[in-house]
């Protein structure tokens, strides 16, 4: 396909970006702490860590992996954590070892992050104590795992204020459950160590794996796409290139997403890297009241989220309050954004959400709309620089522009397969570096792209992948529960929830037993919110149970707000 896109670009966007500018991320982060030296990195809670202070505590942090846990080039680190400023002492610290990372929720069951450790091979993990408790029961069945490094929220705030809310969350708001790890570092403990320890400087390049970033699967096992440092590079510098302007500024980026998300960590850590910007971390964006005051407190020029999360802080009192003079841009991605949600933050700030769309295969961005767009499209936008999107028919031929296809995508920020999974990559990469996206659209002729629908049985609460197998699967070994299918209800906060529709083998079954057994296996946003009970499930001729056929019902039911 021609790249019709080209001619709508913004002024001063390039067709190409230059992804040799940059070696690898070790050679991006170490450019940034001696150009930024000086400036705000990272902030967290009223803490606020200058670049050289990051540098160094990541050089410490780095050595101590090196030569303490005897991790080499290639091993694999664990990282299970909100967003800290232990975070980014952790990333830049396990890449400047030559490390591979492995973003895992803090939200993760005992089952989820056994699997994801034990896939992964982690070696080590960095996890904060509200987490610990679920590691140390998953520790008996991960054998590879063998140094566990503990946080606690408070460790970098200082003193008195980090010692603080480290006994008000454990002992005061009883949110750190009780935990015991034979062991295990101190974060705190290992950074100081690191002190007295050299870090090797390892060779690092494009072809390198930087992170093993994990999304489900359509059988219900979560694999990890294999995100090169030339993936990330050439992502963050096509953000970059999208907004010139950014290189003129000293932005400071609202960071709600959790940094183990591939949306912030690209968009709003690597990223700014680039241009020496401020991440601001939102350690619990849940609590929108607590959010509301942050923002009220700091000048920002940009603002990352999921519809809705938008959605919530709209309806948070004080949010009308908020100075949004300096404000350049507030990005969404990682589910639809909805226009009455998208007309209501025009109101409220002067200016529409910025829809984009992409994967995690994708490192993540694909496409974004225009920073001056004055009215909301409700497109996904135009490919970026250097990116090749294409419609196409079940059997890989290209579609005409205004048909209806599969979104197919090529370009440097494409991944180059799924970690061990050889058969699943073999599903989505067609020939000439193409990767399937399994989104259905169509591109109009001045290049916008139009999300139709999934092609997978995927269901997207609030940004986070939920794949109907894996719930299926908990489901189902419930002896009272005969059949099971598992899909996506529209629901006003979420965007979307997972709703099941049960056959019963006991009569006496209810929903809130099949729920509450969920909570045993499945991260919250996993868990069913709807049971429906049926005599008999819709199927096809060979017995395959027709998910669309319950997700239509619903959706009549549940239109979309």
């Amino acid at each position: 396909m021609d790249k019709i896109w080209l001619k709508n670009y913004p002024p001063g966007v390039p067709a190409e970006i230059d992804v040799n500018e940059c070696e690898s991320l070790q050679h991006l982060f170490d450019g940034a702490c001696r150009q930024y030296a000086a400036k705000p990195a990272f902030s967290n809670m009223g803490r606020t860590l200058t670049y050289a202070e990051v540098d160094a505590a990541a050089e410490r942090f780095g050595a101590w992996l090196q030569n303490e846990a005897g991790m080499k080039k290639g091993d694999r680190l664990a990282i299970m954590m909100p967003n800290l400023l232990q975070y980014p002492i952790a990333i830049f610290g396990a890449l400047r070892a030559g490390l591979t990372i492995v973003n895992t929720n803090p939200l993760y069951t005992h089952r989820e992050l056994v699997h994801q450790l034990n896939d992964s091979g982690a070696s080590a993990i960095v996890i904060f104590d509200g987490a610990a408790a679920t590691l140390a029961e998953a520790m008996p069945d991960t054998p590879k795992l063998k140094h566990v490094i503990v946080t606690g929220v408070g460790d970098l705030l200082g003193f008195p204020k980090g010692a603080i809310v480290n006994f008000a969350l454990r002992h005061v708001k009883k949110m750190v459950p009780a935990w015991n790890i034979p062991g295990a570092h101190s974060f705190t403990d290992v950074v100081a160590r690191g002190g007295s320890l050299k870090l090797d400087k390892v060779p690092l390049g494009h072809d390198d794996i930087a992170f093993l970033q994990y999304t489900g699967g359509t059988t219900g096992v979560s694999k990890a796409a294999i995100l090169t440092h030339r993936n990330l590079i050439a992502n963050a510098l096509q953000c970059v290139a999208w907004m010139p302007s950014l290189r003129q500024l000293d932005p400071t980026v609202i960071t709600a997403l959790p940094l183990y998300h591939i949306f912030a960590l690209t968009t709003n850590c690597l990223l700014f890297l680039f241009i020496g910007g401020h991440n601001v971390l939102i350690t619990n964006p849940r609590d929108m009241k607590g959010f509301v005051k942050e923002l009220a407190r700091v000048k920002f020029t940009f603002i990352t989220g999921v519809n809705t999360l938008y959605n919530g802080l709209l309806h948070t009192p004080g949010f009308e309050k908020i100075d949004f003079s300096t404000v350049m841009g507030a990005m969404g991605g990682g589910m639809a954004v909805q226009a009455a949600v998208s007309e209501r933050w025009k109101k409220a700030t002067g200016r529409h959400l910025v829809q984009g769309w992409g994967l995690t295969e994708t490192s993540p961005v694909v496409t974004v709309n225009r920073l001056d767009e004055t009215e909301f499209t409700g497109s996904i936008g135009y490919p970026m620089p250097s990116t090749e999107l294409s419609v196409r028919d079940d059997d890989g031929n290209e579609l005409p522009i205004g048909q209806v296809g599969e979104l197919c995508a090529r370009g440097p920020q494409v991944m180059s397969g799924y970690w061990n999974r050889p058969d699943e990559t073999a599903k989505v990469m067609l020939p000439g570096g193409w990767l399937r996206t399994g989104d259905i659209g169509r591109m109009d002729e001045k290049g916008l792209s139009y999300i139709e629908d999934r092609k997978k049985d995927m269901i997207l609460v609030s940004g986070f992948n939920v794949y109907p197998n894996e719930v299926e699967g908990v489901v189902a070994k419930m002896p009272q529960v005969r059949e099971v299918a598992a899909v996506a209800q529209n629901d006003e906060r979420s965007g979307e929830v997972v709703a099941l529709f049960v056959v019963k083998n006991d009569p006496t079954l209810t929903a809130e037993q099949i729920i509450e057994f969920c909570r045993g296996d499945l991260t919250g946003y996993k868990v069913p919110k709807f049971v429906y009970f049926r005599d008999e499930l819709p199927k096809t001729n060979v017995g395959k149970i027709l998910r669309r056929d319950l997700r239509d019902e619903l959706r009549k039911q549940h239109p979309a707000s």
